[in-house]
């Protein structure tokens, strides 16, 4: 605390309690104009003291945590905005309590209080999208550069941007989807390139006549050929189903570091090797064929051609 800005002076004439600075500045103004001047110097100084040791120090502090935490740039942008709006906020409540404004800061502080109240009933929606972004920040279910899908997989995308109140989606359309956080936080959030390696299944179908076992090991050839298919976990092949008109086999490969690009590739590669192979080696994929039966009765006693009556 600064010694001279305590000291005070009493106005005889007014009642006024004036600091040195007013004390000085009643030479040229009236005491009352002197002590408004004296506070109003005191609540710059005050304020833009503390205002500048936070941006100089705070937060910085708060942008080497996140570092720490590895917390993405674009979701460090409004948590460092919210940084700074506390070093503003604490800056006017102190500089207000150091220029003596103390029962004008009550007052604020009690309209304020109304204010949010209001605003909170009817930003309901807003708030829990908030809320929501927080835990997104936190919980981190996704990141930017992500492929994610949710409600059901009726929407899929990559994640462009996260804010506190909206994900932006970009979908694979290219149509970017503006998505409320509370959407993606009250649901089932499906990230397939989380982890380090994704599985792929594909089912092929192939006829009742042809050999299970020379299909099975062209399947896995051609997963095993496949550059960017994994070796371990290797690949596999299953029988599924028997169907009404096909022997259903599941090819379960894995591939590393999966994209949304990577996983359509990849996918479409090893699936157009596999029936090339099929078509050299006569394994049929057969479809469903539908027989009509039945026949066409004609009236003898009428003649073709003959309208009826």
């Amino acid at each position: 605390m600064i010694p001279f800005l305590q000291a005070t002076d009493t106005d005889e004439a007014t009642g006024t309690d004036l600091g040195p600075i007013g004390t000085e500045l009643t030479e040229f103004v009236d005491p009352a104009t002197a002590g408004a001047l004296e506070g109003g110097i005191k609540f710059v100084v005050a304020f833009l003291a503390l205002y500048l040791l936070g941006r100089l120090f705070f937060v910085p502090l708060v942008r080497r945590a996140f570092d720490r935490r590895d917390l993405d740039e674009h979701a460090q942008t409004p948590l460092l905005l919210g940084a700074r709006l506390a070093v503003l906020f604490v800056a006017i409540a102190v500089a207000f309590g150091f220029a003596d404004y103390g029962n004008f800061l009550v007052s604020m502080a009690g309209i304020a209080a109304a204010g949010a109240l209001a605003i909170g009933f009817a930003m309901q929606n807003v708030i829990s999208n908030f809320v929501a972004g927080i835990f997104i920040y936190t919980d981190k279910p996704f990141r930017i550069g992500d492929w994610i899908e949710w409600d059901d997989g009726t929407y899929s995308g990559v994640v462009e941007d996260i804010s506190l109140r909206v994900t932006r989606v970009r979908t694979f359309d290219n149509e970017l989807l503006t998505v409320p956080n509370s959407a993606l936080t009250e649901d089932v959030i499906k990230n397939p390139v989380d982890g380090d390696r994704l599985r792929l299944k594909f089912d092929f179908g192939i006829g009742y006549d042809d050999d299970i076992q020379e299909a099975t090991d062209i399947i896995v050839e051609e997963a095993e050929n496949h550059p960017e298919i994994m070796d371990a976990p290797a690949p596999s092949v299953r029988l599924t189903e028997l169907g009404d008109s096909d022997v259903g086999l599941q090819s379960r490969i894995w591939i590393a570091n999966p994209s949304r690009s990577d996983f359509v590739r990849v996918r479409g590669e090893y699936v157009t090797n596999v029936k090339n192979r099929f078509d050299e080696a006569g394994i049929d994929i057969p479809y469903p064929v539908r027989t009509l039966e039945g026949g066409l009765a004609l009236d003898s006693s009428q003649r073709i051609g003959e309208p009826a009556e």
